[in-house]
């Protein structure tokens, strides 16, 4: 993953090869084995934006990924015109590479219109600025990553509010399992509405499917453990902005069969309700 906001946008900017296909780069550096799942979510929604008129934004993205990306070559994206309605536009992307669907999503878009308002309350946590940096995290729990961990993520500030991994606190919570941090891309963005989308799917698929292993006290990255994203939903509710604080309220209400289900709450730091995701993974164990 790129260490700078800079090579994020940079691979937010896709070259067009012909009418409705599009080829993504990746960052100059990376240590991941395989391409980052958002990255990939986050190139498929420029690419599907790219086709869609500017009154019309993102409201939900259904991702399958299917097989785990080349981190060395470029990932070509395909789109499908579904449907151009009157208020809604529907597209389908396909990502391939080495002549193989690696990754499908289907996106729709909307005029925006006005009607009923409602949502939940954000919940009472610390501030930003009271949660813990996660590379402090990283840093106490593995110095020997830290550096490496430095390098792939700095792109965004993130900041652990914390989980109930304790039994206690999880009877205190009437076991409902919670895992919550704070982020936001590490620099301003563009004042353009898709780029603030297109970054906040790109880190959506940071740490979610580790709430499903809150209850049994694991960790992603755990050598026990064999994980990767299965598929991902995002519903964008409000408009968001990607360069400033986003709570990432996490739960998990299942895992069985190899296989953990995630959902999360995102709220601004003015408490509205700006977007609904879900992640199932395999969270499979080994050894």
């Amino acid at each position: 993953m790129p260490a700078s906001l800079t090579e994020v946008l940079d691979l937010l900017e896709l070259e067009q090869l012909e009418v409705g296909l599009f080829r993504g780069g990746q960052p100059a550096r990376s240590m991941l084995p395989r391409v980052f799942g958002g990255q990939v979510a986050a190139q498929a929604v420029v690419a599907a934006q790219r086709t869609v008129p500017e009154d019309r934004h993102i409201h939900s993205l259904h991702i399958y990924f299917i097989l785990g990306g080349d981190p060395s070559i470029p990932i070509v994206y395909d789109v499908e015109n579904v449907r151009d309605g009157g208020s809604f536009t529907t597209r389908r992307v396909a990502a391939r590479q080495h002549g193989k669907i690696i990754f499908y999503m289907t996106a729709s878009f909307q005029v925006a219109e006005d009607g009923y308002d409602h949502q939940d309350p954000m919940p009472p946590v610390p501030s930003p600025e009271e949660s813990i940096p996660l590379g402090d995290i990283v840093k106490a729990r593995s110095p020997k990553h830290y550096e490496a961990w430095r390098d792939e993520w700095s792109s965004f500030d993130l900041r652990y509010v914390g989980d109930n991994r304790t039994e206690q606190e999880k009877e205190a919570s009437s076991q409902l399992v919670v895992q919550r941090l704070w982020f936001r891309a590490s620099g301003e963005l563009p004042e353009v509405r898709r780029v603030h989308n297109a970054a906040f799917t790109y880190i959506s698929d940071f740490s979610l499917l580790g709430a499903s292993l809150v209850p049994h006290d694991v960790y992603i990255g755990d050598p026990r453990l064999q994980a990767a994203s299965l598929d991902h939903v995002i519903w964008f509710h409000r408009p968001i902005k990607a360069d400033q604080w986003l709570l990432y309220d996490q739960t998990t209400p299942s895992a069985s069969g190899a296989r953990g289900l995630s959902t999360a709450r995102v709220f601004d730091a003015s408490g509205a309700l700006v977007a609904t995701v879900a992640q199932e993974g395999l969270i499979r164990p080994v050894g």
